[in-house]
């Protein structure tokens, strides 16, 4: 039986019908309007849910940026969803519209979503990456997304790799790979977007293989770190800057396994995400759907 999936993000709300198969039967993007407040906001993921919904559904499922408790289902206080402060989500939409509902962190869902459907289909676990304005991972374990004790676990993108960095990321720790290596960083520390920089890296542009030479060497020693930590079965990289594709592919290859301890990890795929635009969607049914 279908379900229904619903990516709320900062500047858009994602819904889509889902079956088993993971096919997106039907779907529909709304403007979130965020800046409006949290009254506006949640009145477009109502809409956005009363549009889609359909006779057949058994289950919402509900992929945010954080912080939130998937366990409870509670959104805690999201910087990009001003006034969601508190906001016990999955109860007021189970108790609105008759159906049970669960709320997901939006990278751990779309990592579930890989490891499901995607390019990470068949291993059970998972090292998942969205490489992009910020960097956010998802971890999978035996199948099954790892939350931690207080459903705050797999907040990789604020690893510190550089303790004594003068970067300062927005979570407030010095360092983080977030800080140093995302798509705002890269930009901020370069004047050139990801984007500009990875066809000017395939046109021979030798600066512009510096950038990409040094984001790697240190994105590739953090993924080393991840390796020593988590020992995967494979490693998906999505997200923005992951559209460089195999230039930037093949040098994290190249670099992670001499990070590492794990005598193992030059085996361990690092490949790029499959599920595209639409792996919110599939990531908030998947929690569902398990």
């Amino acid at each position: 039986m279908p379900v229904l999936g619903i990516d709320i993000g900062g500047t858009k709300i994602a819904a889509g019908v889902v079956d088993e198969t993971a096919a997106v039967l039907s779907s529909l993007v709304v403007p979130t309007r965020a800046a409006e407040g949290f009254e506006v906001s949640f009145g477009q993921l109502r809409r956005a849910i009363q549009d889609c919904l359909r006779g057949d559904i058994t289950a919402i499922g509900i992929c945010a940026p954080g912080p939130l408790n998937p366990k409870t289902g509670v959104i805690i206080n999201p910087p990009n969803l001003p006034g969601w402060r508190d906001i016990p989500l999955a109860e007021i939409i189970a108790r609105e519209f008759g159906l049970p509902c669960r709320v997901e962190n939006d990278a751990n869902a779309a990592g579930l979503a890989e490891a499901r459907f995607g390019a990470a289909r068949g291993y059970a676990n998972v090292f998942y990456v969205t490489w992009s304005t910020g960097i956010g991972t998802g971890i999978v374990l035996d199948g099954r997304i790892y939350h931690g004790k207080n459903g705050a676990a797999g907040e990789g993108g604020h690893v510190t790799i550089d303790y004594q960095s003068r970067t300062r990321c927005n979570c407030g720790t010095p360092g983080c790979v977030e800080a140093l290596v995302s798509g705002s960083a890269i930009l901020l520390h370069t004047g050139r977007s990801p984007e500009e920089i990875g066809r000017a890296a395939g046109a021979g542009d030798a600066a512009a293989n510096r950038i990409l030479d040094e984001t790697c060497l240190m994105f590739g020693a953090w993924l080393g770190s991840m390796i020593s930590l988590l020992d995967p079965d494979i490693i998906v990289i999505g997200g923005g800057v992951a559209q460089i594709g195999e230039p930037l592919f093949e040098r994290l290859r190249r670099v992670a396994p001499g990070r590492t301890i794990n005598q193992f990890a030059a085996a361990t795929p690092i490949v790029p995400a499959a599920l595209g635009a639409n792996v919110g969607i599939l990531g908030a049914a998947a929690v569902v759907l398990e």
